[in-house]
């Protein structure tokens, strides 16, 4: 019996060359996610005319470069294999179908690859981010954490509410990508046309329940910095430094949050995609 394709079995078959580029990403956001919290310390120590807060935040900086630039050289390479070798699985186990869904299917299973190469590793920034800046804020007031924890529960539940409607979304217009090549190869310029009508339907379906989401996340996002902005200014004894580590943790906590329901999107969509490219047939369902 083979196997089915989806995320799991591509993190088992290439999982030496994928956990190679996660601990470099690992490394790579937590030297990131303490950044605002050395330039609010070298705010202070300069005002204080302390110079050694400057040397320790160039120093993180130049190795967060050099990081960067050796994971993106690495990322291309590992992830071009990875697709290379998905894409000839999945013609082997669908050439039997037609031309139309195979094309489809190969260029839907590299969506996979791209959630393992782009979303998965800025998913883990925001565990990262969301961690260290809950961490730090609960630290300078406990207050600011409580604020963080209810922010996020907000996100998810903004966009539990529109899940269904992606998949549902998300499923029309792949059932509409299957049908291009066949569409293309008859010739017929009023069936393709209605075809590229059929598709920007759906990705405006797509992309107006994002708007709908993001809009809500957004407000939650407003009162989320007002408040710790005046929260944090009438702390004991604050500092510029501090204020300023706290303005920059409650805005990397909100970016890193809004990553959550953004990555609950693309498994929506992915889930969609491995029932569709595991389909022996070249018929689908999505009921």
């Amino acid at each position: 019996m083979q196997l089915k394709i989806d995320l799991p079995f591509i993190l088992r078959t290439f999982r030496h060359q994928i956990a190679l580029t996660w601990s470099i990403v690992l490394v790579e956001n937590i030297l990131i996610a303490f950044v605002p919290l050395l330039i609010g310390m070298t705010i202070d120590g300069l005002l204080g005319g302390r110079m050694t807060e400057l040397y320790w935040m160039v120093a993180v900086l130049a190795g967060l470069g050099i990081v960067a630039v050796g994971r993106r050289i690495y990322d291309t390479r590992a992830y071009g294999t990875i697709r290379l070798h998905l894409g000839s699985e999945l013609q082997r186990r669908s050439s039997a179908l037609e031309v139309s869904k195979r094309n489809a299917r190969i260029d839907m299973s590299r969506e996979l690859v791209d959630f393992l190469e782009r979303d998965a590793p800025e998913l883990i920034t925001a565990v990262i981010q969301i961690g260290v800046s809950f961490a730090i804020l609960t630290y300078f007031d406990v207050r600011l954490g409580i604020s963080a924890a209810i922010v996020v529960v907000g996100m998810v539940l903004v966009y539990a509410c529109f899940h269904q409607r992606f998949y549902r979304f998300n499923a029309r217009l792949n059932e509409q990508r299957e049908q291009q090549v066949d569409l293309l190869a008859a010739g017929q310029r009023l069936g393709v046309f209605r075809h590229l009508r059929a598709l920007r339907r759906h990705e405006i379906s797509i992309s107006d329940t994002e708007a709908v989401v993001y809009g809500g996340i957004f407000l939650l996002q407003i009162a989320f910095i007002a408040f710790n902005l005046y929260q944090g200014s009438g702390l004991p004894g604050v500092t510029a430094g501090q204020i300023f580590s706290i303005a920059s943790y409650s805005w990397e906590y909100v970016e890193a949050a809004l990553l959550l329901p953004i990555a609950l999107q693309s498994w929506s969509r992915l889930s969609e995609i491995t029932l569709r490219i595991n389909s022996e047939h070249n018929g689908y369902s999505n009921a």
